[in-house]
């Protein structure tokens, strides 16, 4: 895992036992770049990479050479202002206007590990010898500015992490216009376009494009990561598929504003840049003070698609969610919110408690309505005290009694809120962040806390604070239910409003920092009205996120699977819900619907003390299952088999860590008449191992590895055979659940 010099070159060559990253000092002194990709053997000059021309129109900073023009080079993290028209990875400005910067190499050095980012979430390393960081200064000696760019390589995983620190060394102030955490060229754009778009309750869905000159990118302008867009794109060969071919991953560790970006150029070079949005932001520096960018996460596979994911999932799994419970087994929980919405009282509660334990289920979560005068939703958001008419012993009495029934307890909460009818909104009216002198937006009967300011900060994080002292609470499920409309922070100077967008997310971390390091052993799980904020940043703080408020089987097969494209399953909270569901008043199965959320954290969210016999017993063999199950599918490694956005039917499945047992997952939408043989070819089995697999208790035999990988399982209807048991397997909204085990 070098990080390699060559003086004589002036390249630099990170690789592993899987890729290399190359980049250079070009003959102006700025950075270009070379190439990342698959492993290549290390020289002292890979200079003949490095590609010019002679072009029209091109700002040439060499007098009588027409060859050299940053506008034709490939760069490492270009500027605006400096000969290049394409769009920039920085852009500042001056007190007197101007945008012309010249930052040349300075000198580096290489780091064992990876330094942390103060302030911000990022992957780290955990043993000696995991990774090597390279951090390059670039200097504009004319403004006293540096740059410090960081390159992360990993022993084990095809990714580069990287980021940039912007500091001021005076005398004057700099603003900076745009500070995007990475960028690259590459030198071709015969590639489609992977993103993550949709809307609440279809969030993470798959978007596919080729790649064509000028610009195409996903961003958010909603102050958080948001529900259409996902910070993440991938780039894959037209041939790649889940399985095979090569494939990009960028992912920015961050959950405010961002812009995810590919432009083409006229000669058919891509640049691809992730960062925070540069709409709404302006960040002056004075002399002696940083700015430090969000991480960005670039993953290399010619495994395909699934390959690239993989990395991510590991990555993310174990090396940026912290704490006790990133290696432990997630409690299988039981959540009130659509069983009772606001109507409850203590009583009500415990009756499902109750039913809930005697199913198994292990831990509580009381949703919604339990504080302030909280019994709809346009009041006590910011008042974080318990509703002594629905909980006469409050919030640590009920806690205490979950407790005595063997159950764990967690409560839900929107810290970043508040209702005009509150305590806290009469107290302080200018916390809002919206401008105090005009009508402003409301979204669900709520306003935006302003947490670009500390005071308010330090307001949430003392009465949640009081609350966790007082309780015996295991878990907090923290939401985050609208976007940012009328951004201004009252109080605050003009220079601060082109901060307060990323103050705001950095007083989200800060609260979080704070909460999750007192009180340890709580399990956070994030949640914005659903995937509103489902991104790496937040999995530095809460290990799992709430998924979707959509609930239905169905659509969460799509969603669950446009997810994992990022994201691991650990992350994913996924719950069985009603029938008919609540979002989409669809029918499923009560084996479809936990058939689609054990892949993920698993748990409830339904009114147990209304279901029969017959299911309550059901409920107590998926509990029983997934407490057998969940190291595998939490811990395991996922493959996507067949897409849900491509027809009719999707499979997925998991492999243990140690290969030597999977579980292969088979949806049907609709039933077709007359439907057709189908297989689905699984991944990553040992070939001439002998597996033996089963389905709900029943041998479907043994075969090995190569014939279930590249023969096929048959996962037909008419595999079951004739008469009772054949007719039982049909319908819509179908599942199949298969065990393998290596013999």
């Amino acid at each position: 895992m070098p990080i390699l010099f060559h003086p004589s070159s002036g390249e630099f060559h990170l690789y592993n036992r899987e890729i290399s990253y190359i980049l250079e000092i070009l003959e102006n002194g700025h950075l270009g770049h070379v190439y990342f990709g698959n492993r290549l053997t290390d020289r002292e000059d890979f200079r003949y990479l490095t590609e010019y021309a002679s072009r029209d129109m091109g700002a040439c900073p060499f007098e009588g050479r027409r060859n050299f023009s940053l506008e034709h080079l490939k760069q490492e993290y270009p500027a605006f202002g400096a000969g290049d028209p394409r769009y920039p990875a920085f852009e500042m400005e001056r007190a007197d206007g101007s945008r012309v910067v010249d930052f040349r190499y300075r000198e580096h050095r290489i780091i064992p590990g990876k330094p942390r980012l103060e302030g911000l979430p990022a992957v780290y390393t955990q043993e000696d010898g995991e990774a090597e960081t390279l951090e390059i200064t670039l200097e504009d000696p004319a403004i006293h500015m540096q740059i410090l760019l960081s390159y992360t390589i990993f022993r084990d995983e095809p990714a580069i992490a990287r980021s940039a620190r912007f500091v001021c060394q005076g005398p004057e102030p700099i603003t900076l216009l745009r500070a995007m955490s990475g960028c690259l060229d590459l030198p071709d754009k015969d590639y489609q376009m992977v993103e993550l778009a949709g809307a609440w309750a279809r969030e993470r869905h798959i978007h596919t494009r080729e790649l064509d000159c000028g610009v195409q990118g996903v961003y958010s302008l909603r102050g958080c990561s948001s529900h259409q867009f996902n910070p993440f794109l991938a780039l894959k060969r037209r041939e790649t598929t889940e399985c095979q071919g090569e494939a990009l991953g960028f992912s920015l560790v961050y959950s405010g504003d961002f812009l995810a970006q590919a432009e083409v150029d006229n000669f058919d070079v891509t640049r691809v840049i992730l960062g925070i949005h540069p709409q709404e932001f302006r960040w002056e520096l004075a002399p002696g003070e940083s700015f430090q960018t969000p991480e960005m996460v670039m993953a290399y596979s010619r495994q395909g698609l699934n390959g690239m994911s993989q990395t991510f999932h590991r990555l993310y799994r174990s090396r940026l969610a912290r704490g006790v419970w990133r290696d432990r087994e997630r409690p299988i929980l039981i959540n009130n919110w659509e069983a009772t919405y606001f109507d409850f009282n203590e009583e009500k509660i415990l009756e499902i408690a109750r039913k809930a334990q005697e199913l198994g289920i292990e831990l509580f979560v009381l949703d919604d309505g339990w504080f302030g005068k909280r019994n709809q939703d346009n009041a006590s958001l910011g008042d974080w005290y318990p509703n002594r008419e629905k909980l006469p012993d409050g919030i640590a009495g009920l806690a205490r009694k979950i407790e005595a029934l063997g159950m764990k307890f967690g409560f839900w909460m929107e810290p970043e809120m508040v209702n005009k009818d509150s305590d806290l909104f009469r107290a302080h009216p200018d916390w809002v962040l919206a401008d105090a002198r005009r009508p402003y937006s409301h979204a669900r009967n709520q306003y935006v806390l302003d947490f670009s300011k500390e005071e308010v900060v330090d307001c949430v994080y003392r009465q949640i604070r009081k609350i966790l002292q007082e309780a015996p609470v295991s878990y907090i499920k923290w939401d985050m239910n609208r976007s940012f409309s009328e951004v201004f922070s009252n109080g605050n100077g003009r220079a601060w409003q082109g901060k307060v967008r990323h103050q705001y997310i950095l007083g989200v971390y800060r609260l979080y920092e704070r909460l999750t390091q007192e009180f340890p052993e709580i399990l956070f799980e994030s949640c914005a009205s659903g995937g509103a904020r489902f991104d790496p940043g937040m999995l530095y703080y809460a290990p799992q996120a709430w998924t979707s408020d959509d609930t239905d089987a169905v659509e969460r097969i799509r969603i669950q699977y446009g997810t994992s494209l990022a994201y691991p399953l650990s992350s994913m909270g996924s719950h069985v819900s009603a029938a008919p569901n609540h979002q989409v008043f669809r029918n499923t199965s009560l084996e479809t619907r936990a058939n689609v959320a054990y892949f993920g954290t698993f748990g409830y969210e339904l009114d147990v003390t209304r279901l029969t016999p017959a299911e309550q017993e059901a409920v107590r063999r998926q509990v029983a299952f997934m407490k057998a199950h969940r190291r595998l599918i939490q811990f395991g490694t996922f493959y996507r088999l067949q897409s849900p956005f491509e027809g009719n039917s999707s499979a997925w499945m998991v492999l243990s860590e140690d290969g030597s047992q999977a579980l292969l997952a088979y949806f049907r939408i609709l039933q077709p008449p007359q439907g057709k043989f189908e297989r689905i070819r699984l991944a990553g089995l040992e070939p001439t191992a002998l597996y033996q697999v089963t389905e709900a208790g029943r041998d479907w035999g043994a075969h090995y590895g190569d014939e279930l990988m590249y023969a096929g399982f048959s996962v037909s209807d008419f595999s079951s055979g004739v008469g009772r048991e054949a007719y039982e397997r049909q319908g819509d909204y179908f599942s199949r659940l298969f065990q393998l085990h290596r013999v």
